[in-house]
């Protein structure tokens, strides 16, 4: 029988994100899985160069951050891609929500050969994936999030205000994180620069 796994994730360049707000450059989960990836990559790079010996802190694995942060969205082929301020109106809103994004994980899983589903369940469902790869991927997800955001404000697109806002408060409590102050100390910068200045 054939595994419509790989059919789904092609999908991913079709759901957009932002899909309530007005957009200068359009951005589609797959590209916000991308760019997701790489940043959780580089976080746990740095959260590991922090990381002493003798610290009851491991040593994490960069290359599982950045694969779950590629599945991250996965189930919005499912869903759709929710925008936040509905998604956190209210509890009851919320825990609706969080049911849908279950149903959808699993989903999700049960389309590959079962064969292989005990090796992706650890990327797929939030409940397998260890805390310390969530907070990672949540934080690279904000990140990204807000680099969008300075982009679009960057083109004078003020509906993004805000989002910027909001992003900054969450990133505000995220810097507590010593990966993510480096992270915005040394390349947040330079994300929404022209090519002329880049070179």
């Amino acid at each position: 029988m054939q595994s419509t796994f790989l059919a789904w994730v092609f999908r991913m360049p079709l759901i957009k994100r932002w899909s309530l707000m007005f957009c200068h450059k359009s951005e589609s989960i797959a590209e916000h899985s991308h760019q997701v990836a790489v940043v959780a990559h580089l976080l746990t790079i740095i959260y590991n160069k922090n990381v002493t010996v003798g610290t009851n802190n491991k040593r994490l694995s960069p290359e599982r951050a950045a694969t779950i942060a590629l599945y991250h969205d996965q189930i919005e082929v499912y869903t759709g891609d929710t925008v936040t301020p509905i998604k956190y109106h209210n509890s009851e809103l919320t825990v609706e929500f969080k049911k849908l994004e279950s149903v959808a994980e699993n989903l999700c899983l049960e389309t590959l050969p079962e064969e292989l589903r005990d090796e992706f369940k650890g990327l797929l469902l939030s409940d397998q994936i260890e805390p310390e790869y969530a907070r990672i991927v949540k934080s690279a997800d904000v990140i990204c999030a807000y680099i969008k955001t300075l982009d679009e404000l960057k083109h004078h697109n003020y509906e993004f205000e805000h989002v910027k806002q909001n992003l900054e408060i969450k990133l505000d409590k995220l810097k507590e994180l010593p990966e993510v102050a480096y992270f915005m100390k040394t390349f947040i910068g330079s994300c929404v620069t022209s090519l002329d200045k880049l070179l």
